[in-house]
């Protein structure tokens, strides 16, 4: 059996949900991969935590609004205030712009919509309410993709 650092605790609300989840991925070795599989599962699981309200208030940091994607238990410094992990090593590093992915949290800087806006444009310029309907509608065009693309590559 491989090690596996629990990376929530055990009185957080989707602890029990996360690690049931990470069962059935199997060994995540750093519980990041850029496999195609593994890519479509944690996308699976983003929008699962987004509907289930996961980017609500949080008891821990009730007066800090939840930051997506950094406050998601598929985000590699989750609970991990020294952040000991590069973003380079993030599955969501793949969605980001080439010209972005220096920056600070580089996956605020993904494109959700047709129009290109950003988790940074709606923290700016939107509400948490907008944010949470692109991020939905985003994860779930991503997902629809992938599954399109391996059944037209497992017709082929």
């Amino acid at each position: 059996m491989a090690n596996v650092t629990n990376i929530t605790g055990r009185s957080d609300s989707h602890h029990g949900e996360f690690m049931q989840g990470l069962r059935s991925f199997g060994n995540w070795g750093v519980l990041m991969t850029k496999d195609e599989h593994d890519l479509l599962e944690f996308l699976k699981f983003e929008l699962k935590f987004l509907e289930d309200g996961g980017y609500g208030s949080s008891p821990h940091a009730p007066r800090r609004e939840p930051q997506i994607f950094q406050d998601s238990p598929s985000c590699l410094n989750f609970k991990e205030p020294d952040k000991p992990h590069s973003c380079d090593e993030c599955w969501m590093m793949d969605f980001v712009p080439e010209a972005q992915k220096s920056r600070n949290a580089p996956c605020r800087f993904i494109p959700l919509t047709e129009k290109g806006e950003t988790l940074d444009d709606f923290y700016r310029h939107g509400s948490q309410l907008q944010m949470e309907e692109a991020l939905g509608t985003w994860l779930r065009a991503e997902i629809s993709r992938i599954e399109q693309e391996r059944a037209a590559a497992h017709g082929a």
